[in-house]
């Protein structure tokens, strides 16, 4: 039995973050833009069977409400997320950026270490452009060996990749 698809917009200080998934985990995250449509937009893309319920989440709605509202807030490995269509290394990248505290950066070539395989930096930028749940997988903290950012496929763009980081710095 195929479970049913959900979803919630959130409004924080930064503005509307956008929740979906199933009962047994996330499956896409947005990261915030000013306007509550566009994140509703975007969040349903694809899933246009998904229900809106304010409670899903509830917990999780209220760490991602406290980390906009500058709390030291992490997205602890235990959150479930459903990784449909990562296999692999890509599937072994995202899982371990999600062990990436908050205020931590490294590189993709270390991130690629961790997820086992020397020499891969290009290969985890490939797998984290393709992110769902940026936020949740912290691929912000990601950046290159020559301390410059790199990319941020996300919204906002490398913009909001800075802002982001300078937000975890400025907490700290």
């Amino acid at each position: 039995m195929q479970e049913t698809m959900k979803y919630v917009i959130i409004r924080t200080k930064w503005g509307y973050f956008g929740l979906a998934g199933t009962e047994s985990g996330l499956c896409r995250t947005q990261l915030p833009l000013p306007e509550r449509g566009k994140i509703e937009s975007q969040i349903l893309k694809n899933l246009p069977e998904a229900k809106f319920d304010k409670s899903y989440f509830k917990n999780l709605q209220e760490k991602i409400i406290a980390y906009f509202d500058s709390a030291c807030v992490n997205f602890d490995p235990d959150i479930p997320v459903v990784l449909n269509g990562f296999h692999g290394f890509s599937y072994k990248v995202l899982t371990s950026c999600r062990e990436i505290k908050f205020g931590q950066k490294i590189t993709y070539a270390g991130l690629a270490k961790k997820a086992g395989r020397l020499n891969a930096g290009r290969a985890v930028g490939n797998a984290l452009a393709k992110n769902p749940l940026p936020l949740i997988i912290p691929c912000h903290r990601i950046i290159r060996s020559d301390g410059k950012l790199g990319g941020f496929s996300a919204p906002g763009g490398i913009n909001m990749k800075k802002r982001l980081l300078a937000h975890e710095k400025q907490v700290l």
